[in-house]
């Protein structure tokens, strides 16, 4: 499997965190083993700590787990600053924050299980795919 580069939509982060039967579990495993490289961004981080922190009930997650997820998500990843918005773009300006790593790390893949939500970045290059179709193109 090459390396591949991705944007990582937090809805994928909390499926793969609270299922481990699924193909977003799968992608995390692949972030773990290095055959995947996501890319975060500050507001990337803050919105996977706000949503594990909300949802630490329903994943069994204690502070100091979360801490460690994100430690490893941190260590994991490739930091992107962002010098420029491109808000508002899509339909949804809460997705606005993903597109914009995208477009300023030149990552052209965003990995979400809302593919709609990102209509429109192809404009830039960029498409979003499911994390079932990622694990079809890159095993």
């Amino acid at each position: 499997m090459k390396n591949t580069d991705i944007i990582l939509d937090t809805n994928v982060l909390f499926s793969g965190l609270y299922s481990s039967s699924g193909a977003s579990y799968q992608i995390l495993r692949a972030i773990e083993k290095g055959q995947i490289k996501i890319v975060t961004s500050t507001t990337l981080i803050f919105e996977y700590e706000d949503i594990l922190r909300r949802k630490k009930a329903d994943l069994k997650l204690t502070d100091a787990e979360i801490e460690i997820i994100l430690d490893n998500l941190c260590y994991l990843s490739r930091f992107q600053k962002i010098y420029f918005l491109w808000r508002p773009f899509l339909k949804d300006p809460k997705d606005d924050h993903v597109l914009e790593v995208a477009i300023a790390s030149q990552t052209k893949t965003i990995v979400t299980q809302n593919i709609k939500d990102f209509t429109g970045s192809e404009y830039f290059g960029i498409r979003a795919i499911s994390p079932k179709d990622l694990l079809k193109e890159i095993l």
